[in-house]
């Protein structure tokens, strides 16, 4: 198979960027509620992922029975409401 030659002018200048990155330097920084954002990859090394990891476990958690409580809890208001 034949290379096939490309024709791009000298002067134009070939940026090629990652959607992600360019949202972070056009949306991204201008949010300052929130320092993290699912769009942008987060790329780390094992001990930040892992002290990323930490500090979501040190939040408030429940275990799955009073989840699943509060949930029906929530269900027979939301739902007598809707009746309404």
């Amino acid at each position: 198979m034949q290379k096939k030659p490309y024709k791009i002018p000298k002067k134009t200048p070939t940026i090629v960027n990652e959607s992600a990155v360019a949202y972070l330097k056009t949306v991204g920084k201008t949010s300052s509620s929130n320092s993290w954002n699912p769009n942008v990859p987060f790329h780390g090394t094992q001990e930040e992922w892992w002290e990323h990891f930490n500090r979501i476990e040190q939040g408030e958690f429940m275990s799955w029975e009073e989840h699943q409580r509060k949930f029906k809890e929530w269900k027979t208001a939301f739902l007598a409401n809707r009746l309404k």
